[in-house]
């Protein structure tokens, strides 16, 4: 695997080393050892599928609070997305600051997301699927969000008429938190 760093602490953009023959290929998408010289969990709690039916979904921008703040190892099996992480550590220099990439199933490559940092993405074509490894048993009173178009977080989305949940259409944004740095 090939770590990349992003301008985001702790937010890494990881790429797979595939091995390949005539058959296909075979990478790695986790390795203990490999996480834990980074610093970087080496236990997930559970594992997550999202599913999205149509171009233009767009999903976030979600995290969840201590005691059950979440770290997510997120990649795409089918598909393509814009994949963005934002920094909700309200003490930290890159507060409300984003980062994002593009996951697909031809790339396999993945983001890793801290504890501390919303996550959302917004699916570039039909039938696209994510799958999540997290850290964090999911407590729904501990999960919060942020709007997808909050101007003081400025997410440059592709699609700028996206496929929205009720629920994501309706979150706050970054001044109706109080957590502004």
């Amino acid at each position: 695997m090939n770590f990349r760093p992003t301008p985001l602490d702790g937010v890494w953009i990881i790429d797979q080393e595939r091995n390949s023959d005539d058959r296909g290929w075979f990478a790695r998408t986790f390795c203990a050892e490999t996480f834990a010289a980074r610093g970087l969990p080496t236990a997930f709690a559970q594992c997550g599928v999202s599913f999205n039916a149509r171009r233009g979904t767009l999903r976030g921008l979600h995290w969840q609070v201590a005691p059950y703040e979440e770290a997510k190892l997120i990649r795409c099996v089918r598909g393509h997305v814009f994949d963005v992480a934002v920094d909700m550590r309200p003490n930290s220099d890159t507060f409300g600051l984003w980062a994002a990439t593009e996951l697909s199933d031809a790339t396999g490559r993945m983001i890793f997301i801290p504890e501390g940092f919303a996550h959302g993405f917004q699916s570039l074509v039909d039938n696209s699927e994510l799958s999540y490894q997290i850290t964090a048993p999911y407590r729904p009173a501990l999960a919060r969000g942020v709007r997808w178009n909050d101007p003081q977080i400025g997410i440059d989305w592709p699609i700028r008429d996206p496929i929205l949940s009720p629920r994501d259409r309706a979150l706050p944004m970054l001044e109706q938190l109080g957590v502004l740095a």
